[in-house]
C-alpha cells in the first residue's frame, strides 16, 4: 500500500511492528480477548494504524497468518515448479526455521481448525491455507509417485500424513508429554530432528539417498 503523504516517519516500521504484535498475542491469548487497543499498545503505535494497514483487526489476524506462513507458501511453490526430493526435504526444513521463531503458532492452527465451521478465525485461517497449500497438496505426492521420488509401491496419500506428521507433531504436542520425555523444543532439538526425520524418510519413503534442498 502507497503511504499517505504526511505520514510521519516514525511510523515506517509500523506494520511490522503490529504484525509481530498480533502474533504474540493471539498465539497465547483466545481471539475475542485481543482488542485493538491492546494489539496496538503491544506494538506501541497509535491504534488508528490497524484500520490503516489492515482495515481491521481481522485483517491484522489474516496478515499475520499469511506472512508468517509465506515462507513455507514459497518453497511450497518450488516443489510445485520442480517435483523433487530436494524441495520436499525444504518445506520440511523451513518450518522447523520459522516455526522455532513462533512455536506457539502451530498451536494456535490446530487451536483455531478445533473451532466451529461459522467462527470467523476459522475462516479467515481456511481462506488462507486454501490460497496456499490445498491446490499443491491434493497433487503433491502423487507427482513425487510420477517421477519416482517416493517408492512406487506406497500410497502417496499415506505418504502426504506421514510427511505432515513428522514436520507438525512437535509443535503441537502437549508440552507435559515432551517433558515426560525429556524434550525440550529448542532450535539445537529441531536441528537434530530435522536430521533423524531425513534419515527416515531417505530410508523408509525415498527412492534415492537423501538430497539436500
Amino acid at each position: 500500500m502507497k503511504r499517505k503523504a504526511g505520514r510521519p516517519s516514525s511510523n515506517t516500521q509500523a506494520r511490522a511492528k503490529l504484525i509481530q504484535a498480533s502474533r504474540e498475542l493471539f498465539t497465547v491469548m483466545a481471539y475475542d480477548k485481543v482488542s485493538i487497543r491492546l494489539l496496538a499498545s503491544k506494538a506501541g503505535v497509535d491504534s488508528a494504524l490497524i484500520r490503516y494497514y489492515f482495515g481491521n483487526k481481522e485483517g491484522l489476524f489474516e496478515t499475520m497468518l499469511r506472512e508468517t506462513l509465506e515462507p513455507i507458501n514459497q518453497r511450497m511453490g518450488q516443489l510445485q515448479r520442480e517435483t523433487s526430493q530436494g524441495n520436499l526435504v525444504g518445506i520440511m526444513r523451513t518450518y522447523y526455521q520459522e516455526m522455532s521463531k513462533t512455536p506457539e503458532f502451530p498451536r494456535l492452527i490446530l487451536q483455531v481448525m478445533n473451532m466451529p465451521e461459522s467462527v470467523p478465525q476459522r475462516q479467515l485461517l481456511e481462506k488462507v491455507i486454501a490460497d496456499i497449500a490445498k491446490p499443491i497438496q491434493t497433487v503433491m505426492f502423487d507427482k513425487l509417485l510420477e517421477n519416482k521420488v517416493i517408492r512406487t509401491d506406497l500410497d502417496p496419500n499415506l505418504c502426504r500424513v506421514s510427511f505432515i506428521s513428522l514436520m507438525v507433531f512437535p509443535f503441537i504436542a502437549p508440552a507435559s508429554m515432551l517433558a515426560i520425555h525429556g524434550v525440550q523444543l529448542n532450535d539445537e532439538f529441531l536441528a537434530q530432528l530435522f536430521e533423524h526425520n531425513m534419515m527416515l524418510l531417505s530410508q523408509g519413503m525415498f527412492t534415492s539417498p537423501q538430497a539436500e534442498p
